[in-house]
């Protein structure tokens, strides 16, 4: 097969060996795949594929069902579907437990579906099985122009949780507001600690998803109330910061560290079911759309990781085969 393999730091559509089904795994044909950022990372040296897992880039994908190891019930061949991958997405075709797969939303197209489940996933993983989160609980998304903040303002909206979010640009905020938060800061403004003690008055909010890390980490904690949750999804802000740790006793605060990649096969299980019965339905009737950027033809998956790069995009890029 041909995959995306990492050439002297550039990006190259050459062969690489395929995978074999085994018992409780799934063989897809890649009809789409979608950029993370944690694509960029593994590409520039940094962020290996977790043991056992594929070389290749790629942490999501869609397409046709083509073969089922022994005991697959979930899908059979010719079933249109997306998976989350611990790797292996930037290829003609992958292998991937049974349990990471989902048939594709109905009336979405195989493109949109590729830029739905490791985003989908980190949201929802996050918001609702790590931070617990409740109908009415005010919540702060960093990012929130990113492929996780989109997908998070609106599964947010669904559960009725208002929600503020920062981002690079007052045309992101704009995006933002349009999915459905009710306000936003940009960051090249300075601090977003005033704008969002005044959208969060006295009582501070609930919770706060970052992947930005010790550069907002001291705001992060002022603005949680008594009780509040900070989940980390990312360092892109750093990893060393000083802490007050009288803060966190004094107003209970719970701060959780978390990655979605490396977690072993049934927790990922977890999260695709709890997926299919508490969003699919709402993606399937269009209450929850994919914002999808833009779709690049997946050999010049180059040119997508520079715009992903760029910080320019609101959403997911798409790369097509």
């Amino acid at each position: 097969m041909r995959a995306i393999q990492v050439e002297d730091g550039r990006l190259v559509w050459s062969e690489a060996p395929a995978e074999q089904v085994s018992a409780g795994t799934v063989r897809i044909k890649v009809a789409a795949t979608a950029v993370n950022r944690a694509d960029l990372v593994q590409a520039s040296g940094g962020y290996p594929p977790p043991p056992g897992a594929s070389s290749v880039l790629g942490l999501e994908c869609a397409g046709e069902v083509t073969e089922t190891g022994e005991g697959v019930t979930r899908v059979k061949p010719g079933d249109k579907v997306c998976a989350l991958l611990a790797g292996g997405g930037y290829a003609e075709e992958v292998v991937v437990p049974a349990g990471q797969v989902l048939h594709v939303p109905d009336g979405l197209s195989l493109a949109e579906a590729a830029s739905l489940p490791e985003v989908y996933a980190t949201a929802y993983l996050n918001l609702y099985m790590e931070a617990n989160t409740t109908i009415g609980e005010r919540v702060i998304l960093h990012a929130g122009a990113s492929g996780v903040g989109t997908a998070a303002i609106q599964m947010l909206n669904l559960s009725g949780n208002p929600v503020f979010v920062t981002a690079g640009s007052a045309e992101k905020i704009d995006q933002c507001v349009a999915l459905g938060a009710q306000a936003g800061h940009n960051r090249h403004d300075g601090p977003f600690l005033p704008a969002g003690k005044d959208w969060a008055g006295d009582d501070g909010v609930q919770v706060i998803l970052d992947p930005v890390g010790a550069q907002y980490f001291g705001d992060n904690l002022s603005l949680l109330g008594t009780g509040g949750r900070l989940v980390l999804i990312g360092l892109m802000g750093g990893v060393d910061t000083p802490v007050n740790l009288g803060v966190l006793m004094m107003k209970r605060l719970r701060v959780i560290g978390s990655t979605l990649r490396a977690r072993p096969v049934p927790e990922k299980a977890a999260v695709m079911d709890a997926l299919l019965e508490n969003i699919w339905p709402a993606l399937g009737n269009g209450t929850i759309k994919p914002v999808i950027e833009t779709t690049i033809p997946l050999p010049e998956a180059q040119k997508a990781h520079e715009l992903v790069a760029s910080n320019e995009t609101v959403g997911k890029v798409v790369l097509t085969l």
